[in-house]
């Protein structure tokens, strides 16, 4: 049973406006019926306080709410799409109730979220990553909210999680590809400095780049936002590095399969002119042509865990440990060795 007696009160807010709390109540709910100088000075005290309306609480006696709320970085593709659905069933099996919201890759936007889901009563949380302002976690530990990160999996850091090394399943991969004699690599990648699981990922490449005593300069790296499309650009892009690198590294396969596409466009075979592989195993690896070499991530088998690691906590005070997932290279026909062009 979570314990919210330290948490700031609608009176601690009102005290420090010099305001009633009907006024509060109403800056909150209905922030249109106040004149902005109020509405102005009852946020600034909400700020100050880090107060947040416990719906949950006002509804249920017992403050439980039997709901669980996750934030996942986007809802535009398949990503996130199985792990979320096992860590629902295996919720609904034990009658809880999933909130989703998608920050869009942005931290202040999850920082909103996660207020928004522990004031409407969320029991529990399911955050993807680690990377995030400590200021959160220790809001959300004033809270007393359970909470599990997932996607990745990191011995040092504080937070439990569920999930696996980015680092080393990247460094896998990419080892595989200059096993395979390419050395004129380029990596599409997206911005890793709020995204501890593309960091890593990058980590990954340098490491194996520096194993076969290669400088990290010498890879061609292109930033871009997620998408299809934007791997279809950034592709063409690094393609005009000289010399023209033999394979393209992907961060994720959303990018690879823009650029798998776009290759085709411009008339380069497939594995023949240049390799490209990718990083989750979503359905799409194995339906774009030719089908992509990749990491596989068991993402249902992390929301399965994930679900289960929170509901035994909240029902039987199970204490949350990290478990660290396998995960294992799909090689494909998007990867082949290193041929001298004539």
């Amino acid at each position: 049973m979570k314990d919210n007696r330290t948490a700031p009160t609608l009176q601690d807010v009102a005290d420090l406006a010099n305001v009633s709390t009907a006024t509060v109540s109403r800056c909150l709910n209905f922030p249109d019926q106040v004149t902005d100088k109020t509405r102005s000075r009852v946020m600034s005290a909400v700020d100050r306080l880090g107060y947040t309306p416990n719906f949950g609480a006002r509804a249920m006696a017992a403050q439980r709410t039997r709901t669980i709320g996750a934030i996942i970085p986007t809802m535009d593709n398949a990503v996130f799409a199985r792990g979320i659905q096992a860590f629902q069933e295996e919720l609904d099996a034990d009658g809880y109730t999933l909130l989703i919201a998608s920050s869009s890759y942005r931290q202040d936007l999850e920082e909103r979220q996660i207020k928004s889901l522990i004031a409407r009563g969320a029991d529990a949380l399911l955050l993807i990553g680690y990377e995030r302002d400590p200021a959160i976690y220790r809001f959300i530990e004033s809270r007393n909210i359970p909470t599990l990160v997932t996607w990745a999996f990191d011995r040092t850091q504080a937070q439990a999680s569920i999930g696996f090394d980015n680092r080393l399943a990247m460094r896998s991969l990419a080892r595989e590809v200059m096993r395979l004699g390419h050395r004129r690599i380029a990596l599409i990648t997206i911005d890793g400095s709020t995204n501890d699981r593309v960091a890593r990922r990058m980590q990954g490449v340098h490491e194996a780049l520096r194993e076969v005593g290669l400088h990290e300069k010498s890879l061609v790296v292109h930033q871009t936002r997620y998408g299809i499309e934007t791997g279809a650009e950034g592709f063409a892009q690094v393609m005009q590095a000289n010399p023209r690198p033999t394979v393209v590294i992907c961060v994720n396969d959303v990018l690879a399969v823009g650029a798998v596409r776009k290759a085709r466009e411009m008339g380069l075979s497939i594995p023949d002119d240049v390799s490209i592989v990718g990083f989750d195993d979503i359905e799409l690896a194995q339906v774009t042509h030719p089908e992509l070499t990749t990491v596989h991530v068991p993402h249902r088998e992390m929301g399965r865990r994930a679900a289960r690691a929170l509901i035994d906590n909240l029902e039987h005070g199970v204490p949350i440990t990290a478990q660290e997932l396998s995960v294992d290279l799909r090689i494909r026909q998007s990867l082949g060795p290193w041929r001298m062009q004539p």
